[in-house]
Order: structure tokens, then sequence, then C-alpha cells
């Protein structure tokens, strides 16, 4: 079996969570140096629909469009499967599958916040797998998994979302060691707030940044062969730094 080298010169992508504004902005980063080939695969079609013409307007010279559903596990081994034999397999995966729920610490709705564990940890999670799965036996590639940088120390502030992340985060990250040496690149990126329709109308939390700058921030380390990277860097420190808090005083952080 050949291994393929990970990085960002794969020409084929697949994009798992299709409609995210980040996993967009990475693709037409990836297509401002090369011609990329794209598979977007979500669960709403008109949207899917639309964000393909974005990349065909981008320059893309060919984007196919799939469904699949985080919350239906059972599904994944095929939707997975379809996205990779969509462009005869897959250079590139972006994991992109989340969504924010409610906010703060003890939920309201719990049924709702079951859901955004249900999606961010163990659906993600599932497409990960399936996905990895799949690069391992083709030879290797690379991976982009979106966490955030919640995901590093949960607040109360943001409980069952950063609980989601840290599960997703810790699971890509130990799968990047094991097959690390089979060709698999696992790259975490760990945004903080970014301007996004999923964070429309919320108050930005300092270091807010977009799309874009996630976009460069990722395909750097991509390029440079890097396992995390944070966007902005300086959320790096910012996360050594919580870390260190002692409990007493981090509970105190409503924000």
């Amino acid at each position: 079996m050949t291994v393929r080298p990970a990085g960002s010169q794969g020409r084929r992508v697949v994009v798992l969570g299709g409609t995210s504004e980040i996993a967009l902005a990475i693709v037409r980063a990836l297509q401002e140096r090369q011609s990329r080939e794209v598979v977007l695969a979500g669960r709403d079609e008109p949207s899917l629909d639309s964000a393909a013409e974005g990349l065909r307007a981008a320059g893309c010279p060919r984007v196919v469009t799939t469904l699949v559903d985080a919350l239906a596990p059972a599904a994944h081994a095929g939707a997975v499967g379809a996205a990779f034999d969509a462009l005869g397999g897959a250079d590139i995966v972006i994991l992109a599958v989340g969504v924010l729920g409610e906010r703060g610490g003890m939920p309201d709705d719990i049924p709702g916040a079951v859901a955004v564990l249900q999606a961010n940890m163990v659906g993600a999670g599932s497409l990960l797998l399936q996905a990895v799965s799949r690069l391992h036996e083709n030879g290797g590639g690379q991976v982009i998994v979106l966490s955030s940088a919640a995901a590093g120390r949960p607040r109360r502030a943001n409980a069952v979302y950063g609980a989601s992340k840290a599960g997703l985060d810790s699971l890509a990250q130990s799968l990047g060691d094991d097959l690390h040496d089979g060709g698999v690149r696992i790259l975490v990126v760990r945004p903080g707030f970014v301007h996004t329709r999923m964070t429309a109308g919320l108050r930005p939390a300092p270091l807010a940044t977009t799309p874009g700058a996630v976009a460069t921030v990722t395909v750097r380390g991509m390029e440079r062969g890097a396992r995390t990277v944070w966007a902005p860097r300086a959320l790096q420190a910012v996360t050594i730094a919580l870390a260190m808090i002692p409990r007493p005083l981090f509970r105190r952080i409503r924000q």
C-alpha cells in the first residue's frame, strides 16, 4: 500500500458539515493554492447547493453534494463511503459538524442539551472514525477537525458545548497519535469566538475572529505538519493560563 503524504497538497477534499462557514473558508483558501475537487456532505440540501455554487464561483472545478445527518450514526459508514466514492477517494477531510445550543451552565432544556452532545461528540465522533478508517485503508491523508478553544477548559458559561467539544478534541488527538505512522495526519483547530451564523446576535468574546482568518491559520498548520492550532494564535497562551487557575477561582468566571 502506498502511503500518501498528508498536508495541504491533496486535490480531493471531503467536507463533513458542508455548510460550515469556517470549513468553506478553508476550502477556498486551499483552492487558492491549487485546484480542488470537493464533496460537501450535510443534512440541508438547499444550503448545500448554495455552498457548492459558492465554491464553483471560487474556482473549484468540481463540487458534489451528498446528504449526511450527524444524528444518524447508523448511516454514517454508508454516507462517508458515498462521499469518498464520489471523488474516487479523498486526500483531505474537514470535519465541521457542530451546534452551539443553549448558553450557560445547567441547561433549562435538558433534551436540547443532550442533542448538542449527540451532535458535537457522538455524531461528529462517529463521522471522524468512519473518515479516518477510510483514509487509513486507502494509504493516509489529512484530517482537519474543527474543535474549539472551549475544549481546553470548559467553563460554566458553556458547560454543554465545551464538554462536547472537549470529547471530540480528545478523540481526534488520540487518533492522530495512534495513526500518525500510518500516514493519517489529524490537525485539531481550536478557534475562539468566530463571527458566523451560529454566533449571530451573541456578544463577541475577546480575540473574536472570522472564518477567513481561521482558514489562514488552518492551512498554515497543514503546511507545517502541526497537530493543533489556535485561532487566533494568542488563544494558546490564554488556554494555558486558564488551565493553571485553581478551581475555586475558576468557577467565579461567568463568561
